[in-house]
């Protein structure tokens, strides 16, 4: 199958959460990219679409990767719990001798699941010796960082659209409890698609809008008590 032809029948492109900054040290390249994944396979999808389409025109001289995803274990159904389910892992050194290992103790060492890690380099023509292992370490890190991120901030804006809805009931509570009153109501919001920056942000809005229910809950309580 041609290139062309692989890019149109394929199914869904994977994208990667994150990119690692450029290391360069003398002319060898090494950046590192994170992908979601679920199962080794998807891992392999993963690094195949990096290594045949993203890198299709400049070929790195390896795609290093390591994998970690949770999966059910084997028999059993799920529905007794976390025990149902263990962490499979594992690596390639794509000719780059013992640097999947290094890869994948970054993801460990950050407690990263599901997800496929790929440090690719080019090899620029001098041997860097020893050196190599602390580039691939450190772009994998980096990206295993953003990573971690992404799934605070996806978590933190889950948390916040679940408390804009009890928001929005308790203030329609409050409101039926004194008609008369102006009581501003929160509207269902639409949050934009926020990158790790918006982390902080994130978090303050989480804090407000506990703070917000408390208030509301405390005026409704001090209402039922008036109108007895």
């Amino acid at each position: 199958m041609s290139l062309d032809a692989f890019v149109k029948h394929s199914k869904a492109q994977p994208e990667p959460v994150a990119t690692s900054q450029e290391i360069r040290d003398r002319s060898s390249t090494f950046v590192a990219n994170i992908f979601k994944c679920t199962s080794e396979e998807e891992a392999r999808s993963c690094i195949r679409h990096l290594r045949r389409v993203t890198h299709g025109a400049k070929p790195a001289s390896h795609e290093i990767s390591a994998w970690r995803c949770m999966v059910l274990k084997k028999e059993h159904s799920g529905l007794m719990g976390p025990e149902d389910f263990e962490v499979r892992s594992g690596s390639e050194d794509d000719g780059e001798k013992w640097a999947g290992g290094k890869v994948l103790k970054a993801m460990v060492s950050l407690a990263v699941i599901d997800a496929v890690v790929v440090v690719s380099r080019w090899y620029g023509g001098t041997m860097l010796g020893p050196v190599r292992f602390a580039h691939i370490e450190t772009c994998a890190l980096e990206v295993c960082q953003a990573f971690k991120q992404q799934e605070e901030l996806d978590e933190c804006i889950s948390i916040l659209s679940s408390l804009d809805i009890t928001l929005a009931q308790l203030r329609t509570e409050l409101d039926s409890l004194s008609p008369d009153a102006d009581a501003s109501k929160i509207k269902a919001a639409v949050y934009p698609v926020w990158t790790i920056s918006d982390l902080a942000k994130a978090k303050r809005l989480v804090k407000a809008r506990e703070n917000a229910i408390k208030s509301v809950t405390t005026l409704i309580e001090q209402r039922r008590l008036k109108n007895g």
